[in-house]
């Protein structure tokens, strides 16, 4: 008897020291990782991840800094200070036309960019035959072109919203200014009617038409860009040859947290609107911005590949690209494909 219990105590010993030593490994092996991030709805698989725990559980220790856009954020991987690219896919385009090693693994959201005009503009819309008719009329009544604000060029918005004007809305340039501004601007310059309409996204869009429903929808993320390539989740390839197993948790655990975005919104709005709602909104405005038409959540990046080569085609053709560049080294899928496998 005695001799089964020494037994017990020893193998309770073992065990206990084996956790021990199994969490000063964990501890030890955790790789910091700097995460650049724009706060919109299409970053939230990167917040679900991070507030769950899923991180963590990959054995990263992120450290969060926020950005106005993509192109502010590229200076910043460029120069070493973030490992971690979480915002639009075209900026990443003119990053490694310029020789900058960065590697898409993920995708957040597709079709994320829609345009809403003001209530000066709005009406123009409802009672004009087409698009280029409302902002020909406008100019006409008001005596000045409508200001639209968006993010610098480069940018997703800003690509998105000349393509729906000048070829699907087929508008006349000289109908429009377009002004260029950072995301938080962009939301108060329309709230506060400095700017005529925008090209926004997720929560801006269910915020804005929440505080002014005089605020109208006008254009789809689909109507602006078909297939419209979101935010994406781009790694330095610095951090990848160093880190793949990081990066591969990483992209784990977005894929988790994507899931949980589709299936069970409100388990995910709260870790979402902690990263956003800055004591501005709440979790059940976070929440609708979550499930609305504008906020189409996936982690595969293949998705948005051919998108890409046509997005970048247009930037090309309106100068804030020199030229396309070859996605096989823009894109590196198979960490989606390793999470996205069945488990056995």
């Amino acid at each position: 008897m005695r001799s089964a219990l020494t037994a017990l105590a020893t193998l309770a010993a073992a065990a206990l020291l084996s956790a021990q030593f199994g969490t000063q490994a964990l501890a030890q092996s955790a790789v910091p990782v700097r995460i650049g991030v724009i706060p919109v709805i299409g970053a939230a698989p990167v917040f679900v991840a991070d507030r769950e725990g899923g991180l963590k559980q990959a054995g990263l220790t992120p450290a969060f800094t926020t950005f106005e856009s993509g192109p502010n954020m590229i200076q910043a991987l460029a120069s070493g200070t973030i490992d971690v690219y979480v915002a639009g896919i075209a900026p990443l385009a003119v990053a490694r036309s310029k020789g900058i090693d960065v590697r898409v693994v993920a995708a957040t959201a597709i079709e994320e960019m829609v345009f809403v005009a003001g209530p000066k503009l709005a009406p123009y819309f409802a009672a004009a035959p087409d698009k280029a008719e409302a902002l020909r009329q406008f100019k006409a009544k008001e005596n000045r072109p409508a200001r639209l604000a968006t993010q610098p060029p480069g940018s997703v918005p800003n690509t998105t919203l000349q393509h729906w004007l000048w070829q699907a809305a087929k508008a006349d340039k000289a109908d429009v200014q377009v002004v260029a501004m950072g995301i938080d601007a962009t939301q108060q310059a329309l709230l506060a009617g400095a700017v005529d309409g925008a090209s926004i996204r997720e929560p801006a869009l269910t915020i804005v038409q929440e505080r002014n429903p005089a605020i109208k929808l006008i254009a789809t993320g689909a109507e602006m860009f078909p297939d419209q390539p979101g935010t994406v989740v781009a790694v330095s390839g610095a951090f990848a040859d160093k880190n793949p197993a990081a990066v591969q948790g990483l992209v784990d655990a977005l894929v988790k947290a994507t899931q949980t975005l589709k299936t069970d919104p409100d388990r995910a709005a709260p870790a979402v609107e902690q990263a956003l709602g800055k004591g501005i909104t709440d979790v059940a405005t976070i929440r609708r911005a979550i499930t609305s038409p504008a906020a189409k959540f996936t982690a595969d990046p293949r998705v948005i590949v051919e998108a890409t080569k046509a997005m970048q085609d247009y930037q090309v053709s309106i100068g804030t690209l020199d030229k396309a560049v070859p996605v096989d080294g823009l894109f590196v899928p198979s960490y989606y494909e390793k999470a996205a496998q069945p488990a056995r």
